[in-house]
């Protein structure tokens, strides 16, 4: 998504956050949003930073969700590490303690929460990455990253309303 934004392609994106933390919490524990930070899982902060960011430093959002992707699929990193998200942060151009600063913030937390809740609630999304398209939403895992292509045409296929599941028995690879 990020490289069809970059590219320029005319898409209204809305960046939600989901926690695959909370979706794993053992039926009758609290939810992630109302446990002890030392309790979290790996996401749990990340995706507090993610929202910082988002929220606060909007022309950053696109190179830190980058480098906080990267921190994790590239470079191997924990991200219940603080100082890799901090890492992160300054490898996009964001002062790491002002991103932190508002990512301990009980309300970006509570941003989570309802973001969290308003993807389960209104469209039963269960894991990363998901694409909401108006009323129908679809998880896709793709092979490859930033092949703009593979978006197009899954995004043609989000809008095939016929079209209910589609998923291969064995990857080819």
């Amino acid at each position: 998504m990020i490289a069809a934004v970059r590219g320029g392609a005319d898409f209204d994106v809305r960046y939600v956050a989901f926690s695959l933390d909370q979706v794993h919490v053992p039926e009758g524990a609290p939810p992630v949003w109302e446990q002890d930070p030392s309790e979290w899982g790996s996401g749990v902060l990340a995706l507090c930073y993610g929202i910082a960011v988002r929220d606060h430093f909007p022309e950053q959002f696109l190179d830190a969700h980058m480098e906080l992707f990267a921190a994790r699929h590239d470079r191997g990193g924990r991200l219940k590490d603080e100082q890799v998200l901090r890492d992160a942060e300054a490898r996009a151009g964001i002062e790491p303690d002002a991103v932190a600063e508002l990512a301990h913030d009980p309300r970006t937390l509570a941003t989570l929460a309802r973001e969290h809740t308003e993807m389960v609630d209104g469209y039963e999304v269960f894991g990363v990455p998901t694409f909401v398209q108006g009323d129908e939403a679809v998880f896709i895992r793709f092979m490859e990253r930033g092949r703009v292509d593979d978006l197009h045409r899954a995004l043609d296929l989000l809008a095939w309303d016929r079209l209910n599941e589609f998923k291969r028995t064995r990857v080819p690879r």
